[in-house]
């Protein structure tokens, strides 16, 4: 019975990947991950790119954060535009507007010109990025939703352990127009892939429609979410000036501290994903968040490759557990996991992203990069401590009130 029982179990996981894996969803699939590489290989090239054209540290910050400000203003437009067109349409506009973006990082270095070109890339992203997303909820069948969910999920994962070490060579080895055409050759290939998808059936996200007054914005979701957007704003941090700090240290290739945390990122989720339904969420967040301080710390107070990557996989592992658990623990908490309270989350979080290199930009240049990072660690401290005696307790006294 137990052979039976294994067997069966086995042969509906197999019906489950198939389908979910259909033509469609892995045409899209593969098209966000190839647009995925070819912006995250900027992630550690960009900065260093920018200190070469003469950037100065806040011009750095600016024209880095300037990428997530755009791509979280333009999210909204992205969502018009996939009601009015089709998501093959929006998406391929989006890679569209890639080519010719990365193009242009080939003929333009001054900074007004670049920020311009960061603009437009923050656009590309929004609207390829949303339009897919878009499309493969659409198509996922609504028994393997959440597994289609988790699938997509670690795209992005899969392309930073990609691009992060590749686009460093690439700019060791030859130079940062070869990394640019790169960028531009794969994009080109986000926009042919979706080119023969079909458009889904049936509603997207559902038949209700929020009202007026919370169409876009949730407000019992802010307590939580503002959690979120502490350890975006550290991410935004890191991904500005560790590639510098890094090269600084005499490290040839950060890329490796970016791959590391990816990898650690994915096989957490992928190993330990029952981790989150099976224990509480206030007593997972806080363990976590604890490792993603001594991550910081040890960035801050080391100098060579082994130790960056141990910090980068500390760092994996904090994150691969905390950004879920506070998501999931903000839905528990507002009583809604409506498309206004998944939207306000995900502001909270892309806000974190264009902020924090726009603040560490202008702490830099007074505390130099031990001391920033040293910051980025308090950042995470202060994180803790908001969500153990605000958050928590906010909660326990919305319980009372509702006895």
């Amino acid at each position: 019975m137990k052979h039976c029982g294994a067997m069966q179990n086995q042969t509906t996981s197999r019906q489950g990947v198939r389908a979910v894996l259909t033509r469609d969803f892995v045409l899209v699939y593969v098209a966000y991950i190839v647009f995925a590489i070819a912006n995250q290989s900027l992630v550690p090239t960009m900065p260093i790119f920018l200190s070469k054209s003469g950037s100065s540290a806040r011009e750095i910050g600016v024209l880095i954060g300037i990428f997530a400000i755009s791509s979280l203003v333009f999210r909204l437009v992205a969502g018009g535009a996939v009601l009015k067109y089709s998501e093959k349409v929006v998406m391929m506009a989006g890679a569209l507007l890639s080519v010719l973006a990365f193009l242009a990082l080939v003929v333009f270095h001054p900074f007004w010109p670049i920020l311009i070109i960061r603009i437009f890339q923050g656009i590309s992203f929004a609207f390829l990025s949303t339009a897919a997303f878009t499309y493969s909820l659409g198509v996922i069948p609504p028994l393997y939703r959440g597994r289609g969910i988790a699938y997509y999920m670690i795209a992005p994962n899969i392309a930073t352990a990609i691009a992060a070490p590749v686009g460093m060579y690439i700019i060791n080895e030859y130079s940062f127009a070869v990394l640019f055409l790169c960028g531009a050759g794969l994009s080109v290939c986000s926009f042919c892939l979706p080119w023969n998808v079909s458009r889904p059936e049936g509603p997207l996200t559902g038949n209700s429609t929020p009202e007026r007054s919370s169409y876009l914005f949730e407000w019992k979701i802010v307590v939580p979410a503002f959690t979120g957007f502490l350890h975006t704003f550290v991410f935004g941090g890191i991904s500005a000036f560790f590639p510098l700090y890094a090269v600084q240290c005499g490290v040839t290739n950060p890329g490796h501290f970016f791959s590391a945390t990816a990898v650690a990122i994915v096989a957490s989720r992928i190993l330990g994903g029952k981790f989150l339904d099976t224990y509480n969420k206030e007593r997972i967040i806080p363990v976590f968040i604890s490792l993603t301080i001594l991550a910081m710390v040890i960035v801050a107070f080391s100098k060579t490759l082994p130790m960056f990557i141990l910090a980068g996989l500390l760092q994996g592992v904090g994150v691969a557990f905390v950004n879920p658990a506070i998501m999931a623990y903000s839905f528990e908490y507002t009583g809604s996991s409506s498309g206004p309270a998944v939207g306000t989350f995900q502001a909270f979080m892309d806000f974190g992203i264009a902020v924090g290199p726009l603040v560490m930009g202008l702490i830099l240049p007074f505390t130099g990069y031990r001391m920033m990072f040293v910051c980025l660690a308090l950042v995470y401290v202060s994180s803790l401590l908001y969500f153990q005696f605000y958050v928590r307790g906010h909660k326990a006294r919305r319980s009372g009130d509702a006895l």
